[in-house]
């Protein structure tokens, strides 16, 4: 994978950090393949049980898109610079929010546009109190992409998703937090050993039932209440039957700390 996307996998942790802390880790192209490949390795790697998804530098998360490079690519004609949001932004989104292992978004710096919605595709976030988030898109008279449209409402409500994206702002970290965008805030030097901690917590923890909860999760959005619960009882079903509940009972009783296998 390009240097611009570093990729290490140790005691069931992927760690995921885009490298372009001089371009506050904009996302040119060959940044946007090489996080493709990297978090499709992720998801699809046995080994790994959690996944954390972090940046360089202290100042951005991610600012999105490369403006410079997309302005050349404008200046060139080229028919294809709209492509990535199929080829790059989709793919990624998909993958980190259907893999079945929990994801925690490290944000160390603003999360602006494309950054944004990777923040949001995952399924926990460890903010720095300096940080902040931007939809950003209509200011550079764009529409939502990275699953914005889709991550957004969930975690804010459509009234406060359409404020957001038809006007652009800086939310910064204290109201991110209280709108639940951050569901944790640290101190920006604690930033990147708080959420590695999360992150390690997870992947020791049990995976089978973090799958469960995050496929049930998504798929309550999306289906009645009747077809809800019929859900759940699937899923639970396929929890209790699970080495790790086994595991969890047996420590329950006997007053001693789980060691989960992830099966």
């Amino acid at each position: 994978m390009a240097d611009t996307v570093l990729y290490e996998v140790g005691d069931g942790l992927a760690t995921i950090t885009i490298n372009r802390p001089e371009a506050m880790n904009a996302l040119n192209i060959a940044t946007k393949v090489a996080l493709r490949d990297a978090v499709r390795a992720a998801a699809g790697d046995d080994a790994v049980r959690a996944v954390l998804l972090t940046s360089a530098g202290e100042r951005a998360f991610c600012v999105g898109q490369d403006l410079k490079e997309h302005i050349g690519l404008l200046a060139e004609g080229s028919t294809s610079v709209m492509s990535t949001v199929k080829e790059h932004y989709n793919p990624v989104v998909r993958a980190l929010t259907e893999m079945p292992k929990p994801v925690v978004a490290g944000v160390n710096g603003v999360a602006a546009g494309a950054g944004f919605g990777l923040a949001l595709a995952a399924d926990y976030r460890v903010v720095a109190d300096t940080a902040g988030f931007n939809t950003s898109f209509a200011g550079v008279a764009l529409t939502a992409d990275s699953g914005i449209s889709w991550t957004l409402p969930r975690v804010v409500g459509p009234g406060r998703a359409a404020d957001l994206l038809l006007f652009p702002r800086t939310i910064k970290a204290q109201e991110a937090y209280e709108l639940g965008i951050a569901n944790r805030l640290v101190p920006a030097a604690e930033l990147h050993a708080e959420a590695e901690k999360v992150a390690r917590a997870l992947a020791e923890g049990p995976t089978v039932a973090y799958a469960a909860i995050k496929e049930s999760v998504a798929y309550g959005f999306s289906h009645s209440l009747a077809e809800t619960l019929e859900k759940e009882d699937e899923l639970q079903t396929r929890a209790g039957a699970s080495e790790d509940h086994a595991i969890a009972v047996r420590a329950f009783v006997n007053k001693e700390t789980p060691k989960y296998l992830g099966r």
